[in-house]
């Protein structure tokens, strides 16, 4: 499929051309960046039918802005284009210097959001139809080689009208393309990439969300799945940071959210029964134990190793009581 492509750009443009073009990674594809103005978070979405597709197309760096850069890539544009942000350029400049320059411009999709939500997209002439994209403030959708001209309107649409988190909004706006008719050739890869409006210096800290189905016969719904996944582990993580400061109430209420989240996870059973435990509501954890037990008798032979590092606070009596639940 690839040499199809790049045999078609060839035939399209002047042999003086065709090297530029030749060089530069495939990523025909629909995507969406975006701003919350509440919390200042922005990020990229992108599904496409091809591999790893979030490896190149999607940039952000927190307190800076996001950049999707698409089609016949120049994954140059998305480096460039965050070092311009950062250095005061809005969208529009940014994307005014760059693709001025770039030779590769008619076969490329690029889409900037500055840290104040403005925006700015650039689809070239040469683009596989259909292409196309819409902007406005905090949110520019942008796609190629789609099935029709109605995914980018569709996306637009979604995100206007779905409340919630950012993810789930972008999340959203990409079901919407896919529902439209999505990329011609199918569905293979997606991803998300979200980080803070206001930079702390600490990149793990900096990043709120960087997921990436690579190769998927459904992307878009895996995708979808680890979100709800990592929203269960931040609260699994902030139970942790609970037990840390010895705030077990505050932990139990974590991993209870987080075994809501996430039920058919048995570590996220076991630590909240754990919890329960150094709560002192052993009689209340015995079921979760169980469960987990039955899932993987490994959680049985983890158990006593707690008590040994403090983790878990209880009686001989207590550790007996738990770990006949293995046994049942």
């Amino acid at each position: 499929m690839r040499n199809l492509l790049l045999l078609l750009m060839i035939l399209l443009y002047s042999a003086g051309h065709a090297q530029v073009f030749y060089a530069d990674p495939l990523a025909h594809t629909f995507s969406i960046v975006a701003r919350d103005p509440q919390t200042g978070e922005m990020g990229v979405a992108v599904q496409s039918h091809w591999f790893s597709v979030g490896s190149v197309v999607s940039w952000a760096e927190a307190g800076v802005g996001a950049i999707a850069t698409q089609s016949f890539v120049n994954p140059a544009l998305g480096q460039k284009g965050l070092k311009l942000l950062r250095e005061g350029f809005t969208a529009q400049k940014v994307l005014d210097s760059l693709i001025g320059l770039d030779e590769g411009r008619d076969v490329r999709q690029f889409a900037v959001l500055d840290a104040k939500g403005n925006t700015a997209v650039w689809t070239g002439s040469k683009c596989i139809p259909d292409a196309g994209d819409y902007h406005e403030a905090n949110f520019s959708v942008q796609a190629n080689l789609m099935l029709n001209k109605e995914v980018w309107p569709a996306m637009a649409k979604a995100f206007r009208e779905t409340n919630g988190q950012l993810a789930e909004r972008m999340i959203a706006a990409l079901e919407a393309g896919q529902a439209a008719g999505g990329d011609i050739r199918g569905k293979q890869s997606a991803a998300i990439l979200i980080v803070k409006g206001t930079a702390t210096g600490n990149l793990w800290e900096d990043r709120e969300m960087d997921l990436r189905v690579e190769d998927n016969p459904d992307p878009i719904k895996e995708l979808k799945r680890l979100v709800q996944l990592h929203r269960a582990y931040e609260l699994m993580n902030k139970g942790d940071e609970a037990t840390e400061k010895n705030d077990m109430a505050g932990a139990m209420r974590s991993y209870g959210k987080a075994e809501m989240l996430y039920p058919e996870n048995p570590e996220m059973k076991f630590w909240h029964a754990v919890t329960m435990v150094n709560n002192g509501l052993v009689r209340e954890s015995l079921p979760l134990f169980k469960e987990v037990f039955a899932a993987d008798s490994n959680w049985a032979v983890l158990l006593p190793r707690l008590r040994g590092v403090g983790a878990l606070n209880c009686t001989d009596e207590t550790e007996k009581l738990i770990l006949k639940q293995a046994s049942r």
